[in-house]
């Protein structure tokens, strides 16, 4: 199948490359000594209506493709260096679920029935579970990072920020590109995108772009010779628009993944005691599993929106979408041949949602959207698990969520400098969760013979989020802004629940609330030449959602015998924290930028078995400190065409990657302060050829990002490593 997938991309490459050979060239642009030196604007659209980035009174970070391809933003885990506070990165031993967390806010558990903390987007649609969502970068207009509480213009789940992927739009010209990308570990890309109109007539247009993704592993199973940590990946989509009239047109979107990767090798930390013939090996990416290499996620979606300018003041948006995922992976916690911990997990999702936007901009002194939204979703899967080839038992089950939310978002012009943005959002929402967990005689899982859950509960939640700025326009380059808002995330039931020997666990679990209040500055000097960006922000977060794994006893012998996943509300918190971001263009030739941020994050209460532990626990993926830089010079060529070449630091201090009970001995599995070095260098030729050549942790430095501690119940301690050292050359063709 990887053959024909790949040779399904080469095939469309090449065509594109024989399509545009029949066409007319115009050589692209290239600055003259004359022209102004200057920093670009970027358009956004964080508050659901175009704006400039300088603009906007909201911490916001926007990527163009051209900032993607020089920073070699290859999926939006990438992004993680390049935005203050954001941490992401694939989960676990999955190579395309999402974990991420900004301003020390998230999720990591990607079970059903848990809800992300941080909001994901392709092309207005919010992507609702996170097998899938960690996208990969093709045919991209933009990406926009929105830091802190987002849930009145993008709702429930959004209590962290939003992270919007916006795809490459309709034009009525034919235009394409067409790349190809070789690389360590025997990596192939091919990427291609073909858009334009029909037969001529502007009305009516299309775009197609696929990709190809993949790479042998960073490690392999030292048993059965399989790669891990690889990557094989398919995506195509599709666009068609109707462009009836000046003021109304009809756009209509599909997209399609299948992840085909392995799954990712985890180290052992320390000895499993219950196998002492095995011990850690001394590569972080190779293991002994001896579970098969299953790890193959499929999804795809379709969208249809329609938008209406109704008169010079109004306009109309409508979207409705429906996604589905289903994934298959196996999940062997021990890393051995012995099965001390083998979990093979069945997941599906299917969604649908609507929503209607009103935009109001007369020219006046006040603008804004209003909305209706409405989502539709079931989420449920099965998990088998099998501890010490002795116990079996199985997750199984669906949660149902359906919401309903109206919102507004309103700017009022106070005089020429000072304006008053107004918003809110109610929502309401019914979550169903039916579950049935038991115990089986064997690992057939067809004989059941215990049952430790068996509900099917509902509960409604209601939530208003409101949002307040002030925004003052000081010079025509320098915004300074206020803002007071809320974001919620949506609770519910654990699926894991063990009711027969924990009866709280089947009980629900309260939705998360953020309050935050920030203040920041958006600045321009220098003519343009230095963008200085500063935000200051603190956070008080309640009923905070955690996921950890809980020991119990399990025949009354006053012993905690099992354990079970738990998630519960621990607690508060409070979060506080600076961002600075800049870029500086101190010569036409030379460019510096990047970021720096702060944070600090404490519990402020955390109850576990009836005490307050909140001065034992610290927060996840909340370092201290974190920062990039990167430095790019750029000079034209005598014969035509530009070299830009790049060195980019990011560092960040150490971090608690994964929630534990400190009181119950299991330590958090952490990560020491690291660096990590990248550099690339792009020729584009002024005509439809450029070439790049990018190297990415290029001390091949060793860091965790993640990892498992059952060491107690089960002698698991491993952690997941970010990527090894990696060079990369690619050629891209552009019409």
């Amino acid at each position: 199948m990887k053959r024909k997938q790949l040779s399904l991309a080469i095939g469309l490459t090449l065509s594109l490359a024989a399509l545009q050979a029949q066409a007319q060239q115009a050589p692209s642009a290239v600055p003259t000594e004359d022209e102004a030196v200057t920093l670009d604007a970027i358009q956004v659209t964080a508050r659901k209506r175009e704006e400039t980035l300088q603009e906007v009174p909201v911490a916001v970070t926007a990527f163009t493709p051209e900032t993607i391809d020089k920073l070699n933003i290859r999926d939006i885990g990438d992004l993680d260096a390049q935005v203050p506070n954001l941490t992401i990165y694939a989960a676990r031993g999955s190579s395309s679920t999402v974990t991420a967390y900004i301003r020390g806010v998230g999720q990591s558990d990607p079970l059903w029935g848990v809800d992300p903390g941080v909001g994901i987007y392709l092309d207005d649609v919010y992507i609702a579970r996170p097998q899938g969502a960690l996208l990969d970068v093709f045919d991209v207009d933009r990406v926009e990072v929105l830091r802190g509480p987002q849930g009145t213009l993008y709702g429930k789940n959004t209590i962290g920020g939003a992270i919007k992927y916006i795809s490459r739009g309709l034009s009525a010209e034919t235009e394409g590109t067409a790349s190809i990308t070789v690389g360590s570990f025997n990596q192939m890309d091919v990427k291609a995108a073909i858009g334009g109109s029909f037969g001529g007539n502007d009305a009516l247009r299309g775009r197609l772009s696929v990709a190809s993704l993949s790479r042998d592993g960073f490690g392999e199973n030292t048993v059965t010779n399989q790669d891990v940590s690889d990557k094989e990946i398919l995506a195509l989509r599709g666009q068609l628009g109707a462009y009836v009239t000046e003021d109304f047109n009809l756009q209509f979107a599909f997209d399609w993944l299948d992840d085909q990767s392995g799954v990712r090798g985890a180290q052992m930390l320390a000895p499993n005691r219950f196998v002492p013939t095995a011990p850690p090996m001394s590569d972080r990416y190779d293991v002994r599993n001896g579970m098969p290499n299953i790890n193959d996620t499929s999804l795809q979606g379709i969208s249809a929106t329609a938008n209406w300018r109704i008169n010079d003041d109004w306009g109309f948006k409508y979207v409705t979408a429906k996604r589905e995922s289903d994934t298959e992976t196996n999940i062997d916690f021990d890393t051995t041949q012995v099965p001390i911990a083998d979990v093979k997990a069945f997941y599906s999702d299917e969604q649908v949602s609507h929503e209607l936007q009103l935009n109001y901009d007369a020219g006046g002194r006040s603008r804004g959207v209003m909305g209706l939204y409405l989502f539709d979703g079931e989420a449920g899967g099965q998990v088998l698990n099998n501890f010490f080839g002795l116990l079996f038992g199985d997750t199984q089950g669906k949660v149902y969520t359906e919401s309903v939310a109206v919102y507004a978002d309103w700017t009022f012009d106070i005089n020429e400098r000072l304006h008053l943005d107004l918003g809110a959002r109610w929502t309401d929402e019914d979550k169903r969760a039916d579950v049935l967990n038991r115990g089986y005689s064997d690992g057939t899982y067809t004989t059941p013979v215990s049952v430790v859950a068996d509900f099917d509960k509902t509960i409604n939640f209601t939530n208003l989020s409101p949002k307040v700025s002030l925004g003052y326009q000081v010079t025509d380059d320098i915004l300074v802004y206020g803002l007071a808002t809320r974001g919620f995330k949506s609770g519910g039931y654990n699926i894991r629940a063990q009711a027969t020997a924990v009866p709280r666990s089947a009980e629900p679990f309260d939705d998360e609330v953020v309050d935050s209040f920030e203040v920041g500055a958006k600045m321009a000097f220098l003519d343009q030449r230095l963008f200085l960006n500063l935000s200051a922000f603190h956070n008080k977060y309640e009923d905070i959602q955690l996921s950890v794994f809980t020991s119990y006893d399990s025949n009354n012998d006053g012993t905690n015998d099992a354990f079970f996943g738990d998630f519960t509300n621990a607690g508060s918190g409070t979060v506080n924290g600076v961002e600075v971001e800049y870029q500086w263009l101190p010569t036409r030739n030379w460019l510096i930028s990047g970021n720096l941020a702060f944070l600090d994050a404490k519990y402020d209460e955390f109850i576990y078995a009836g005490l307050n532990i909140a001065d034992e626990q610290e927060f996840t993926n909340a370092p201290e400190f974190s920062g990039a830089i990167n430095v790019e010079y750029r000079t034209e060529l005598a014969r035509g065409g530009n070299l830009s070449a790049r060195v980019g630091y990011s560092y960040q201090d150490d971090v608690v990657a994964t929630t534990e009970i400190v009181r119950t001995g299991a330590v958090p599995i952490t990560q020491d302060g690291y660096g990590l070095l990248n550099a690339g260098v792009i020729w584009d030729t002024g005509g439809p050829w450029s070439f790049s050549l990018q190297g990415s942790n290029l001390t091949d430095k060793e860091y965790r990002t993640t990892g498992y501690n059952i060491n107690a119940a089960l002698g698991v301690l491993t952690g997941f490593y970010g990527p090894p050292r990696q060079f990369s050359l690619s050629a891209r063709y552009a019409f």
